[in-house]
């Protein structure tokens, strides 16, 4: 199926690694010209050059924190200014910080807000102008299940994906007549780099447990039995950014193994 992306020009915020770099990776087999963007440079240099490897598209990379407005802005002129234009925005930046109500303090609270809500509300704000300008586009936002139906100890993650799943709704109002479409999807138990990150210092408590014994433990919940693989998010986030999405608006893909409580 050829999902008519060839020549549009995608940003993928957090595309250094995990998801991100997984639908950079599904953009560019599809013919898009992809921009990926977080804060470590070299980082991002390296999965560049991974994803031009595996793709043979046009890939670049540059550093930018979405927490400042300024830099979110440079970034996307950039952009726009080497290929004409933004046509696909994966606000995909995050991390992950869950506790009780009482234990999270102001700190975590505006580093979350600040990479999640504003980051994705910074980078849409700059790139709407390039996509209206253009006739339409793409917006797909990065959630989790947990912004639907949020647990116990899940703050401030679970305000700010309710948060995401809000302006997905809002900005489908707004801009539906323009024709730039907008979307969630909302990620469980997927295998990324921050999981890693957590397997590596649990070794400290488990030396011996492997990586795939940890994912065993974390798929134990999952009705269908495993982690899920970071290309199967991937592949779902580009068909949301594709042409054969094209009346699919306002709404929010659960991709969790069937593990949210919620549709």
């Amino acid at each position: 199926m050829d999902l008519g992306l060839t020549g549009k020009v995608a940003i993928v915020t957090g595309g250094s690694e995990g998801i991100g770099k997984a639908a950079a990776i599904s953009l560019s087999r599809e013919g898009a010209r992809v921009a990926i963007c977080a804060r470590r440079q070299d980082v991002l240099e390296a999965a560049a050059d991974e994803i031009r490897a595996a793709t043979g598209g046009e890939v670049i990379a540059i550093s930018c924190d979405v927490r400042d407005e300024a830099q979110v802005q440079a970034m996307v002129s950039q952009v726009a200014a080497k290929w004409g234009g933004v046509d696909i925005l994966v606000n995909n930046a995050g991390t992950s910080a869950a506790g009780k109500f009482e234990t999270v303090g102001d700190e975590t609270w505006e580093t979350d807000l600040g990479i999640k809500v504003y980051g994705a509300i910074y980078c849409s704000r700059a790139a709407i102008p390039y996509m209206k300008a253009a006739g339409g586009g793409r917006i797909v936002n990065l959630t989790t299940p947990g912004g639907k139906a949020p647990g116990a100890n899940s703050l401030p993650t679970s305000m700010a994906r309710a948060a995401g799943l809000a302006l997905t709704k809002a900005l489908s109002k707004d801009y539906a007549a323009d024709n730039i479409l907008v979307n969630a999807v909302c990620i469980g138990v997927v295998k990324s780099g921050q999981h890693e990150r957590r397997y590596e210092r649990s070794q400290e408590r488990n030396p011996s447990q492997t990586l795939d014994q940890f994912y065993e433990q974390m798929a134990k919940p999952v009705p269908v039995g495993r982690v899920g693989e970071a290309h199967e998010a991937g592949d779902v986030i580009c068909f949301l950014a594709s042409a054969r999405a094209s009346y699919v608006t306002g709404t929010s893909v659960n991709i969790d193994g069937g593990s949210s409580p919620v549709i």
